[in-house]
């Protein structure tokens, strides 16, 4: 009888306490690291078979070979980023944002001033030993606007062991560039983003900063710390790698065939390289911030490198839901107030019910107690009156657990929008919330949030024993710690859902007592 009439606090407490354990565990631990393989000692057994023509195409494939200059680097300017392209073995030396600034106010910058692997350096595994080859330049520095959209560059080498040709096609609209890499006589070459191409140095919570690849539809986060020795994963429905921090990446997008994989790590950063087929190979390089919408105008598939997590299929149409009542609000701190207004009306009936069958549970709670000591020595009997006064009363003991249980999948959805959605990235509220992805710099909003959580559990009691009576009227204290480091955008909405809690607890309240007033 003891085990029924604590059930409900119990299961209360318990769905409170999957919060801090779900969050927690996130915190603490992250995604579990992918299933990798090491590199058996014949590279062929992983690798895929290369065609039996691959060494007749290369071969016979042609690779023009027009005048080139020998500068010693060209410049490419958009509306989005500028770039600088090394004609020391083709590769990116920089690559600095426009329309986004650091801490500091200075415009973010994706590449790494002291690498020695720079992006898009190509050769033998480890050593990317053709990326230290002089390449002769057809073109020159690139301005690109709406009067010239588009440009090209093409960086040529050609010796006695072969040639390399690698042309780059910027767009004045997009991050996206379309490369294309013709390679003859040097056999199948390494690819690699190189050292922290994509990661600009942004952190937060539960934030992954290095390799990640789509495979299929699996997603897999690579942990730079966690890395041991070189890793060799199987290319077979390779979608796309890259480099990644919480807001911003690199990312290369093969439109050919790639042999194999490789993860591994240089002192305390994580690379990640493809082995592509000697011949023509093409694919996308994008270098840019997290913006979904752009991602898939520009590279669709690409936009997968934003993680809603497991609660996915609720949180993208919250997101979408998000940016629509931004669009007419044009302030974000508001939307999400409004954003946790429109969630909350589908469960307004449910939450009614679960609030009304609390309050009806907080009334009974004497002659509950009356029951217990009454049939202490007959937990027979003491369960059969226990029945027969929820039955009287109108109570389901577990009624007020089922509204927070279905509310679960949508406060993560939610708080995994809130968490990596770059639109929150510098977005203002109002006052001293400037920023709506980092923390209240005054910590005003997680004690407010908190102040309102206590109200809430002052007006809902949910047991009569004072173990378990404790344990809720801790949680307040409990969730205000654990939201101190969230991000204000997080934290307005959980404070927002309190508010409206405590109002429709009121009229919970005031209906209950009009009912049991009526009923006497």
């Amino acid at each position: 009888m003891e085990k029924q009439q604590g059930d409900f606090g119990k299961a209360l407490i318990a769905i409170v306490l999957s919060f801090i354990v779900l969050i927690g565990y996130q915190y603490f631990f992250g995604k579990s690291e992918p299933t990798q393989t090491e590199k058996p000692k014949e590279e062929a057994v992983i690798e895929r078979e290369v065609k039996a023509d691959t060494a007749e195409k290369a071969v016979e494939a042609e690779v023009d070979l027009p005048e080139t200059s020998s500068l010693s680097s060209v410049k490419v300017e958009t509306p989005l980023f500028s770039a600088e392209i090394s004609s020391r073995g083709a590769v990116i030396k920089k690559w600095t944002l426009k329309t986004y600034v650091d801490k500091e106010g200075l415009p973010v910058t994706l590449t790494k001033s002291t690498a020695d692997i720079f992006p898009l350096s190509i050769g033998k595994e480890d050593l990317f030993d053709l990326s230290r080859l002089e390449f002769g330049v057809v073109g020159n520095d690139l301005v690109l606007d709406d009067r010239k959209p588009e440009g090209t560059l093409s960086f040529i080498h050609s010796s006695a062991e072969g040639t390399i040709k690698r042309t780059l096609t910027f767009h004045a609209d997009t991050y996206r560039v379309d490369v294309v890499d013709q390679v003859s006589g040097f056999g199948n070459y390494w690819l690699t983003l190189g050292e922290d191409f994509g990661i600009s140095g942004e952190e937060g919570f539960y934030t992954h900063i290095g390799p990640v690849t789509l495979i299929g539809t699996d997603r897999d986060e690579i942990k730079p710390g966690k890395i041991k020795a070189a890793k060799y994963v199987s290319p077979e429905g390779l979608q796309w790698i890259a480099l990644e921090d919480k807001y911003f990446f690199s990312g290369v997008v093969p439109g050919s065939e790639v042999a194999n994989i490789k993860i591994w790590k240089k002192e305390n950063t994580g690379l990640i390289a493809v082995k592509l087929l000697e011949g023509e190979n093409r694919y996308v390089l994008y270098a840019g911030p997290k913006v979904i919408e752009e991602l898939k105008a520009s590279v669709p598939g690409l936009e997968h490198i934003v993680d809603f997590g497991f609660w996915s299929f609720i949180a993208r149409p919250i997101f979408w839901l998000l940016l629509w009542i931004n669009g007419f609000i044009n302030n974000y701190g508001w939307s999400i107030i409004v954003l946790t207004i429109v969630i909350r009306i589908p469960f307004i009936p449910l939450l009614n019910k679960g609030q009304k069958s609390m309050k009806k549970m907080q009334a009974i709670q004497p002659l509950m107690q009356e029951l217990k000591v009454k049939y202490k020595n007959d937990s027979q009997k003491m369960q059969k009156e226990m029945m027969a006064l929820y039955k009287k009363h109108k109570v389901n003991p577990m009624g007020g657990c089922l509204p927070m249980l279905i509310q679960i999948p949508v406060f993560f959805a939610l708080y995994k929008v809130l968490l990596v959605a770059i639109e929150m990235r510098g977005a203002p509220w109002a006052l001293w919330i400037t920023d709506l992805s980092v923390k209240d710099p005054y910590y005003v909003l997680p004690i407010v949030m908190g102040a309102s959580m206590f109200l809430q559990q002052k007006m809902t009691p949910t047991s009569a024993d004072p173990k378990q009576a404790k344990i809720m009227m801790l949680m307040p204290v409990i969730f205000t710690f654990m939201f101190l480091n969230f991000s204000s955008g997080l934290v307005l909405y959980w404070l927002m859902s309190n508010v409206l809690s405590i109002v429709q607890q009121i009229f919970v309240n005031r209906k209950v007592a009009a009912e049991q007033a009526a009923s006497q």
